[in-house]
């Protein structure tokens, strides 16, 4: 879906235009942010004329290094930074903000950008530039990372209490539901990772509006509770994969101790049968009446006192 959002002041409300042609019939200083959400080339080109600023390809927004992802000019800045999806996916947003405009190139609708968009009909007042709205998306958007990291404890709380000690079929698929959620967590701390990054060098930026410092701050204060979070996961997994592998473990000693109890009772009665099997001339009991029968006895009395000695040294 392609779609522009322009959101400006008009007296002391916030109304929204979807074509870039309001723009010739508004003061600039009226304009408080630009919303792109895929949309064609000529319509980033038409606004990179009217703002005067460059808006990077999709490549160069998905640059790992942090120069690209932060860059401060004299009167801009740009700040590109992923969002996750619901699915943990992550979308790659690029912010610009010049002469109090903020600008936002996205690919997807995204639950933090509707959910900014409540708030400032809300609080029109909180809005006053590009500025404010920027630092109202990271505000939301490390909420939903909190909720999500919320959502993922919960589901290592079900996942450990499924594992049973006392159960004798230990699922492998626990295996594989542990390594999705170890990845889940992984993703949300590199995302997270990744606005600290950012929050710090806006931190550090020199015409950044002093109102909204503290809120930075706050913004920084929260991610790192969230890596507190995420680790807290990561230690909760790895104790999970331990005591699954420990039930596995426990599981095929059952089965080792079961066969070898079986061989041990079956063992004297095999050296007996051994015996009586070899081909000697002189054997006592070939030709006796009883020596049949007398051997099965002597096969089941040896089986049967091994398996008494096992129940009273305890180890059946």
């Amino acid at each position: 879906m392609s779609e522009v959002r322009i959101f400006y002041l008009e007296g002391t409300k916030i109304k929204i235009a979807k074509s870039l042609e309001i723009l010739k019939h508004i003061e600039k200083q009226d304009i408080i942010w630009i919303d792109l959400i895929n949309v064609e080339l000529e319509v980033e080109s038409e606004l990179e004329q009217y703002m005067k600023i460059y808006i990077q390809e999709d490549e160069e927004m998905e640059e790992i290094e942090m120069s690209s992802r932060y860059i401060q000019t004299d009167d801009s800045l740009v700040a590109n930074t992923d969002f996750l999806l619901d699915n943990f996916e992550r979308e790659t947003v690029s912010f610009i903000v010049k002469n109090n405009i903020l600008v936002s190139v996205r690919d997807v609708e995204l639950r933090s950008f509707n959910d900014t968009v409540k708030k400032m009909f809300v609080n029109t007042r909180n809005y006053p530039s590009g500025y404010h709205v920027l630092v109202s998306l990271l505000e939301t958007r490390v909420e939903n990372d909190a909720d999500m990291i919320e959502d993922t404890t919960d589901m290592i709380t079900r996942l450990s209490n499924s594992i049973n000690a006392e159960t004798d079929d230990v699922d492998e698929d626990v295996l594989i539901q542990i390594k999705d959620l170890q990845e889940k967590v992984t993703i949300i701390r590199q995302n997270v990772l990744d606005k600290q990054r950012v929050v710090s060098n806006m931190l550090k930026c020199d015409f950044f509006p002093r109102d909204l410092q503290p809120r930075l701050t706050m913004i920084i204060k929260d991610i790192n509770s969230l890596f507190e979070y995420t680790r807290f996961g990561f230690d909760r997994l790895d104790y999970l994969q331990d005591t699954f592998l420990g039930l596995v473990n426990i599981q095929q000693n059952k089965i080792i101790k079961i066969f070898t109890v079986v061989s041990v009772i079956f063992l004297p009665p095999t050296l007996i049968a051994s015996m009586y099997g070899m081909n000697f001339d002189f054997m006592p009991e070939l030709h006796w009446q009883y020596g049949y029968p007398f051997a099965i006895a002597l096969m089941i009395a040896f089986a049967g006192a091994v398996l008494l000695y096992f129940r009273w040294k305890k180890w059946l």
